[in-house]
This record gives structure tokens, sequence and C-alpha cells, in this order.
């Protein structure tokens, strides 16, 4: 190809290039900036918002307000009688899960790819690719998933914190020395998870975890881009196009939250009290807590989803556009 032929291709790519890219696509990025830079801002985002994670799951496991009146009053009580290790119980278990999170992401943004080359449309791709992108994440997730909660509920038993300084309560009825090590700790759990259940009991609460996750991710992308779309309508041209993207996407967090409020619920008693299956987590649950089941842990829940999908797009939109190559580099809006 010669000079005069370059300069032609390079005028006509300039030519079928928008004035503006809202969304920038997978195949736009260099993947050697994004990853690393997508985990360590998933971390980060992780190490902030853990202590809502916590409070949120004992707000949930426990029945009716047996111990926290709420979301305030629960991480009063965890940091007065456990610090600041109690709000952080399971934290470097959990954070193991960043390593899904590039699973997910890339699951989220080839499927979106290779729906875009069907020519479908831009909601339709976040659906699908919200949807696949959590089967993937949670097939890894949900073992750890499990150790963590089970630390989480370290020293919270059905009368509330465990009388004895010296022994920690957990839901597996198995005396724990709260003087051992936090890996001795949760290698006993890990063991007496297998001893219980085998290899099964570290995807005890999948099907609940699908059922919960595979919707919310799918939703919460698809009105993540709905949101956005509405907003980059109403609002000015010049407006911040990374604070719209922030913005649509904690709507779009509270609007999956209020949704999956209940599955969630379900999903984290099954994990952390053994229940045999969700119809019977079910009927526990409406029977202690009928209506509120749609409430319970929802003010932590709703608090967590926003700033973590605030923290989240904020940190994935800003590494795309540091990850975005040359060439899209000025149609791309700040």
């Amino acid at each position: 190809m010669n000079i005069v032929e370059l300069k032609e291709e390079s005028l006509a790519f300039k030519m079928a290039m928008p004035d503006t890219i809202n969304t920038i696509e997978w195949n736009m990025m260099d993947k050697s900036k994004f990853f690393p830079l997508s985990m360590l801002s998933s971390f980060t985002v992780r190490c902030c918002l853990y202590p809502l994670t916590v409070i949120k799951t004992r707000l949930q496991v426990q029945r009716h307000d047996q111990m926290y009146k709420g979301m305030a009053d629960a991480w009063r009580k965890i940091y007065s009688l456990e610090g600041v290790g109690g709000l952080y119980r399971g934290f470097w278990i959990s954070s193991i899960q960043i390593v899904s999170g590039v699973f997910y992401i890339t699951t989220y943004e080839g499927v979106r790819h290779l729906l875009g080359q069907s020519g479908f449309n831009p909601r339709i791709k976040a659906l699908a690719g919200g949807g696949a992108a959590s089967l993937v994440g949670q097939t890894i997730i949900v073992p750890f998933d499990v150790l963590s909660q089970h630390l989480m509920v370290l020293g919270f038993s059905k009368r509330g914190m465990n009388a004895n300084p010296e022994m920690i309560m957990n839901p597996l009825g198995i005396p724990l020395n709260k003087n051992h090590s936090h890996f001795r700790v949760t290698m006993d759990i890990m063991s007496a998870i297998y001893r219980r259940d085998g290899f099964t009991g570290f995807y005890r609460g999948y099907v609940a975890s699908l059922c919960t996750y595979v919707p919310n991710s799918a939703m919460w992308w698809a009105f993540y881009h709905l949101y956005q779309e509405e907003l980059l309508r109403i609002l000015p041209d010049d407006f911040s196009h990374l604070l719209i993207q922030c913005i649509a996407g904690t709507l779009g967090g509270f609007t999956t939250t209020l949704l999956t409020n209940p599955l969630d619920i379900v999903r984290a008693r099954l994990q952390v009290q053994r229940l045999e299956s969700m119809q019977k987590a079910f009927r526990i649950l409406w029977k202690e807590e009928q209506m509120r089941i749609f409430t319970k842990g929802l003010s932590a829940r709703l608090v967590q989803s926003a700033c973590f999908s605030f923290s989240i797009i904020l940190g994935y939109e800003t590494i795309k556009r540091i990850s975005v190559n040359e060439e899209y580099k000025e149609h791309v809006r700040w």
C-alpha cells in the first residue's frame, strides 16, 4: 500500500468516526493498560466499601431485630464490640474475588462486542452481556463468598453475640478459639464445611446466587445504559459525560437493588444457615418477617449499591478512557 492509499484510508476512517464516542467499545482499548488498572480499581473499591457488605450480611441473617436495629446501629455495635477488625471480617478471602472481576468484565465486553457485530440494540447487548458475565463470575466467586460470609458472622448466634469471651460462635456450631490467628480460624471453617457437606458445601446457595446476581447484573447494565441515554438526552452537551455515567450507574444500582432484595436475603440465609433449598429458605423467611423481606437489610444494601455503583463506574469508565487507543482519544468526552 502506497502513501496516497494510506492517507485516503486514514481520511475515510476519520470521516466514518463519530464526533463523540459515548461508549468506548472493547476493540478501542489497549488491554495491557486496561486489565491491571481494572484490578487495582476493583480492589480499592472493595477495600473502602467492605464494611457495608459485613453490615448488610449481618442484618440479613439476623431474625427480626434481635441484635441490630438498622445500619447505623449495626455499625456502632460492631465497631464498639469488635473494633475495625469486625467490620473487615473475611476481607482477604473476599478480596480474592477481584480475579473473578477480570473474567466478569472480559465476558461482559466480549458478549457486547459479538452482539454488536450482529447489530443488536445497545440495551440488549448490555442485558445479555451483564447476565453472561455474572454467570461466569458467580461460578468463580461462590466458594469464596460462602467462606467470607461465615467469617463475617463469627460471634453471631441466634441470641446475639456469644457470651463466652474465649470462643467464637459460628453457623456450623463448631467452637473456634478467638485467640487463634485469622488464617487458623479460616482453615478451621474450610475444614468444617468440607467435613459437613463435602466439596458441594462450598457451592451452597449457588443456584440462589445465580437467581439473584444474573438478573441483577443483567438489569444493572441495561438500566445503566438506559439511564445514561436519557441523561444524555436531557442534560446540556457540555455536561461531564463521566459524571452522567456515574449518576446512571447509581440509579441502575438503586433500581436493581429494590427489585432483587428478597432474593439476596434468601441467598445469604442459604449460604450461612445451611438450609436445604431456596423454597425452604423463603418459607422460613416469610414466616419470620412477612412483608419485611422486601426491606430487611435494604438500607445497608441501597447505600452499598449506590456507593459501589458510583465508585465502580467512576473507576471503570476512567480506566477505559485512559486505556483507549490514540486514534479514539479526541472523540471521547470527559
